[in-house]
């Protein structure tokens, strides 16, 4: 008889500030508890679909200074971004965009290979939750040694900066600088590079709370679509731009 073969795992341990705080924000997302101590400290399992996440209590943790994260893989993660957003949304009565808790907007980061969407729960933790899709060479940092690309427009380069300093770093100011300064000099040569900044720049102004800025980009935004002529190519684009006008109602 064959024995089955063993299956690594690895499972990440997270400080709580408060264990039914926590508890109660990852059961809206929709896990549920296997395991809960109180003695001789407070520690709790939870448990969705293959994703499994142990939390032990730290009272004197501060959201705002909490470094702890982890990254977690899945599969058919629109499906799982949407129950998360309606979790959030049930449990809140809104989908922060910024502080703490939030949920940042999915998006795909071709750089790092994934397509992506972080939550960071009510004592800091960010938890990073990916689907693998092909990667494209950085434009912006040298990769294994390797000098970033030059043949790309200063547009793609403040993209992609852009994604990394916002869903990466959490530094919305900084990332809509980027932009800024790269969509003042876009000569809309490359179309879909400028309406994917576009998008962006509009998902940081929401997260910087200048909605009307943001309503002037998503206007912008649709003017430029209509230059497509094949607009089944805009797919990630539009759905993204539906979700942020969602946020401005």
């Amino acid at each position: 008889m064959q024995t089955p073969a063993f299956k690594e795992i690895t499972i990440p341990i997270l400080p709580s500030r408060a264990i039914n705080e926590t508890l109660a924000f990852y059961q809206a997302l929709g896990f549920t508890v296997t395991y809960g101590q109180q003695r001789p400290n407070p520690y709790v399992v939870i448990k969705l679909r293959g994703i499994e996440l142990h939390f032990f209590a730290l009272k004197q943790l501060q959201p705002e200074n909490n470094f702890s994260t982890c990254y977690i893989i899945v599969q058919d993660i629109d499906a799982l971004y949407q129950s998360f957003r309606e979790g959030i949304r049930g449990l809140l009565g809104k989908l922060p965009l910024r502080g703490i808790p939030r949920i940042n907007p999915l998006k795909d980061i071709p750089s790092y290979a994934v397509r992506q969407f972080i939550v960071v729960d009510p004592s800091g933790s960010y938890i990073r939750i990916g689907e693998p899709i092909p990667k494209t060479d950085s434009l912006v940092y040298p990769e294994n040694g390797l000098a970033s690309q030059s043949d790309r427009s200063s547009l793609e380069y403040a993209l992609e900066l852009g994604i990394r300093l916002a869903d990466a770093k959490g530094d919305f100011l900084a990332a809509a600088q980027v932009l800024d300064k790269a969509l003042a000099a876009d000569d809309k040569q490359n179309s879909l590079a400028s309406l994917r900044a576009l998008v962006l720049r509009a998902d940081l102004a929401i997260r910087l709370k200048e909605p009307h800025l943001a309503v002037s980009l998503l206007a912008e935004a649709d003017e430029l679509i209509t230059t497509f002529t094949d607009q089944s190519l805009l797919k990630e684009e539009l759905r993204l731009m539906n979700e942020l006008r969602s946020l401005l109602v």
